[in-house]
């Protein structure tokens, strides 16, 4: 029995010796060795003159419009052209009625002769009259009387002239031609129509849209802090301010284009200044009166810097961001930011040439919270890829 208690007691000092030993081995253990720094994503913060890109609103207008309108009175006969096509300036789009027209300019020419044989006959006895006149075989009055006539048979022929031109001008007009070449839209007659010079009424309608206007708005107040901005250098001339155009998906077309003008004038009722911009359009991708975003670059930031956005911390106290500190800890920094270029934000105040920006990492860097980490260069994801066709069913 004393044996047996001897043995079980043995048995637990061995156990707890042991136990102490293995504590004393894991505490040597932390003790001697500490877990490596984390890995964390950084960039450096370089100055650059940065172009601020404004994003506006814009409303597509051709360049050239021109509404094809009835000039004489008559009925349509024809339609000359196919709604939707192409047409150049010249072409017959409709015709009206000419027979009455043909039968004025007839008339006019009939009156323009018989005031031109007048006109001979009158010339003819002024001839005459002359000679006795200063012989005195006719009286003065009566030379007086053939040189009115004359006179008056010209007048005659002048205006006979003038009816036939008039004649000649609205024959014309029946045959209604396209002012502009341009793209032409439906037909706003048809055969049959009564149309009326007095009404002036429309008959189509062309606009030139290989070359396309955007009228963009921008507020007057965002305008005049552009220009009272003293780290911003605005662009002065409205033909070096690069014009992008974005589709209603966020698509950008390939096209750019130019800045015409900005207005003098503020709209009162809505507080902002037109803006004018000229776009090429040779595929007709962009329609008249398409609503459209248009960016523009008014004005640079000679010593701007860029960091990617998943870098910035957005509150409602401020932006910051991470910065390896001298001793390799991360300190918070808070800065300023301008506005989104791309997949970037521009920061204007808050960081310096050199400063090691952290973009990556900063879970590891939050689980060892006060400890240096390692900072190595960040590189950016690389763009999706398009997907892949699917391919066909086999049989």
């Amino acid at each position: 029995m004393r044996q047996a208690s001897t043995l079980s007691l043995l048995l637990k000092v061995s156990a707890l010796a042991l136990l102490l030993a293995a504590c004393g081995k894991k505490d040597a253990a932390q003790a001697g060795q500490r877990p490596p720094p984390p890995e964390v994503g950084v960039i450096t913060a370089h100055a650059q003159s940065i172009a601020l890109q404004t994003e506006l609103p814009g409303r597509v207008e051709p360049v050239r419009t021109a509404q094809v309108r009835a000039r004489v009175n008559g009925v349509v006969q024809k339609r000359l052209f196919t709604e939707g096509s192409e047409v150049r300036a010249g072409q017959t789009l409709f015709q009206i009625d000419a027979a009455p027209y043909q039968a004025a300019l007839q008339s006019a020419q009939a009156a323009l002769a018989r005031a031109q044989a007048n006109l001979t006959q009158a010339s003819a006895q002024a001839e005459r009259y002359k000679p006795l006149v200063e012989a005195n075989a006719v009286s003065k009055q009566e030379y007086v009387n053939v040189v009115a006539a004359q006179k008056q048979a010209e007048a005659d022929v002048a205006a006979g002239k003038a009816a036939v031109q008039t004649a000649q001008i609205n024959l014309g007009y029946t045959s209604v031609t396209a002012p502009i070449s341009g793209r032409i839209g439906r037909a706003l007659v048809t055969e049959g129509a009564l149309v009326s010079a007095t009404e002036a009424t429309q008959l189509a309608l062309i606009q030139q849209t290989s070359t396309v206007y955007l009228n963009v708005t921008q507020s007057a107040t965002e305008l005049q802090a552009l220009r009272r901005s003293a780290t911003l250098r605005l662009k002065t001339s409205a033909a070096s301010v690069p014009v992008t155009v974005v589709l209603d998906d966020g698509t950008q077309l390939a096209n750019k284009g130019k800045l015409l003008f900005s207005d003098m004038t503020v709209d009162p009722t809505s507080g902002q200044v037109l803006l004018r911009a000229e776009v090429p359009n040779t595929d007709n991708v962009l329609l008249p009166g398409q609503y459209v975003r248009v960016r523009l670059s008014q004005a640079d930031l000679p010593n701007g810097i860029l960091v990617p956005q998943q870098a910035v911390t957005r509150t409602d106290n401020g932006d910051s961001v991470f910065v390896v500190g001298p001793d390799s800890k991360p300190l918070p920094r808070p800065v300023k930011i301008g506005q989104q270029q791309g997949s970037n934000w521009v920061v204007l105040d808050g960081l310096k040439e050199g400063d090691q920006v952290i973009v990556d990492g900063f879970q590891k860097m939050m689980m060892m919270a006060g400890s240096p980490v390692k900072p190595v260069p960040w590189t950016p994801p690389p763009a999706p890829s398009a997907p892949a066709p699917a391919s066909a069913p086999k049989a």
